[in-house]
């Protein structure tokens, strides 16, 4: 089973992930932070290196789906392949931060890995507030991110809940991140609960 986990900078992804995978037993796959070559240069100079960026983790994902598939296990996904192209990439080049031509040809390597590839099995999105967000991400502490601006974690926002409101890939449970904290046992439990009841109602489903 591919389960995978969505939601904007500093919602919890990570967290959730880290914490589901040791309950269930599920093997981890984690978005490429710390070894990305392009994620400092680009909040520095988001226009220059914003394509890099985008590529990276493109190519990133679509290698992790790959490997997800192929191995036939149990995972859990930081990040699933469509937010880059669903929401960040196409907000960067609303914003001016990504060249049209740039956009465009993002967009089409976009088209064709994503039809090389399956949807995850269950998607669990986690829904959070820009306080929370900002919150989430100063306790965190990378260098990189002290400056994200709350324009921009709004701007994202915006784009998820557009995202997900059309959203027709698979089963999906919507998590509010504002409404508990996953480092208290009994928060984490209320989540497990809701994860394994949609779990059981997919299962016979899978082929």
């Amino acid at each position: 089973m591919h389960i995978a986990v969505a939601g904007n900078i500093g919602s919890g992804k990570t967290t959730l992930t880290t914490k589901l995978a040791e309950f269930y037993g599920w093997e981890p796959h984690f978005e490429s932070v710390d070894d990305n070559p392009y994620l400092d240069d680009f909040y520095k100079n988001m226009l220059r290196w914003s394509f890099n960026l985008q590529v990276y983790f493109l190519n990133s994902r679509l290698k992790q789906v790959l490997d997800i598939r192929r191995g036939g296990k149990d995972v859990i996904q930081d990040r699933t392949i469509y937010e880059d192209a669903e929401i960040f990439a196409p907000n960067l080049h609303e914003m001016g931060l990504m060249a049209s031509r740039d956009y465009e040809n993002y967009a089409q390597l976009f088209q064709l890995m994503s039809s090389l590839v399956q949807p995850p099995d269950l998607l669990i999105y986690l829904r959070a507030s820009v306080p929370t967000l900002k919150q989430q991400i100063q306790s965190r502490g990378r260098a990189y991110e002290a400056g994200i601006r709350d324009e921009y974690l709004s701007r994202l926002n915006e784009r998820y809940e557009a995202w997900i409101g059309k959203y027709a890939r698979g089963p999906m449970v919507i998590l509010d991140v504002d409404s508990f904290d996953l480092n208290r046992p009994e928060s984490f439990s209320m989540v497990a609960q809701r994860v394994d009841l949609e779990i059981r109602r997919i299962a016979p489903q899978r082929p």
